[in-house]
């Protein structure tokens, strides 16, 4: 039926799209290879695909997430397993349903050259599909990871009877804490307000179609995660990377209460009102994006 059931209900994919489970035959004559793969899973598969890669072939990330067991993100397990290659990462509020109806979306291109960006941003770039480029490879990729975060906790607000005012709280509180990891990594700051940050940001946490909003909505509304996952049946990654992003940023000494306040509650040592009790108890201090 030349349909993903599971994941994009009854929509017709393209005709020039063609599934296949033979990886050597897919890998044999490509030279672009992009990956789509859950950021829990991507280690065990590239380990398992790491014949297959040919010297010269550029690898695209779509993948959003920090490693639980290494703190790593995704390029950089790319680049543990497979050693050197050209890699670039796509990402931005890119909504699997609604792409798949080709609604109007941007994204930027992330690569370590304004060369591999252009190329990305080349192969992507369609009457409905705006691709922008960056050499921030690492303020990119935090933004994807950490928006998923950000995004349950705006979802448990909800679940909780809260309003916009709340939302917007979180989403900008979280956004800056999406600024200061990268800026102590060395990644530009600015990178959390374009598409990667603030942009994705908009889509996962103002969406009912986004995975880790309604995935928080399910958990402040019941305050159980195992009554969240029976709501959510996709992967989730806030859930999975939340403990991880709070271990980087102490690592680098940047305070992220809202982050913490997610993995908490994930990791079932506070509730949901306890985490935003304990938010609103938090002393104030001067507005800076990065401070």
């Amino acid at each position: 039926s030349h349909t993903n059931k599971k994941y994009l209900g009854g929509h017709v994919l393209p005709a020039q799209l063609r599934a296949t489970d033979d990886i050597k035959a897919a890998f044999a004559h490509s030279s672009v290879i992009v990956l789509a793969i859950p950021a829990q899973n991507l280690r065990a598969v590239l380990v398992e695909w790491k014949n297959y890669f040919a010297p010269d072939v550029l690898i695209i990330s779509t993948v959003k997430g920090i490693e639980l067991t290494t703190d790593l993100r995704m390029t950089e397990v790319i680049l543990e397993v497979l050693g050197t290659h050209k890699y670039a990462v796509i990402t931005g509020p890119n909504l699997a349903d609604e792409l798949i109806l080709r609604q109007p979306a941007g994204a930027v291109a992330a690569a370590p050259t304004i060369e591999i960006a252009t190329q990305v941003q080349e192969l992507f770039v369609t009457p409905y599909y705006r691709v922008y480029t960056s050499i921030d490879v690492v303020g990119c990729e935090f933004a994807g990871a950490i928006k998923s975060i950000i995004a349950l906790a705006v979802g448990m607000s909800i679940g909780m009877g809260f309003g916009e005012n709340t939302q917007a709280m979180l989403i900008t509180r979280g956004l800056n804490e999406v600024a200061r990891i990268g800026a102590a990594h060395g990644a530009d700051p600015l990178s959390a307000a374009g598409l990667a940050g603030m942009g994705d940001l908009v889509a996962s946490c103002g969406s009912a179609l986004s995975r880790n909003r309604t995935f928080g909505e399910a958990l402040g509304r019941t305050g159980s995660i195992s009554d969240a996952r029976s709501h959510v049946a996709k992967t989730v990654e806030g859930v999975a990377s939340s403990s991880a992003v709070v271990e980087i940023a102490h690592r680098v000494g940047v305070e992220v209460p809202v982050i913490e306040a997610v993995a908490d509650v994930v990791a079932g040592t506070i509730t949901p009102t306890q985490a935003l009790e304990r938010l609103m108890a938090i002393s104030t201090k001067a507005e800076n994006f990065i401070r």
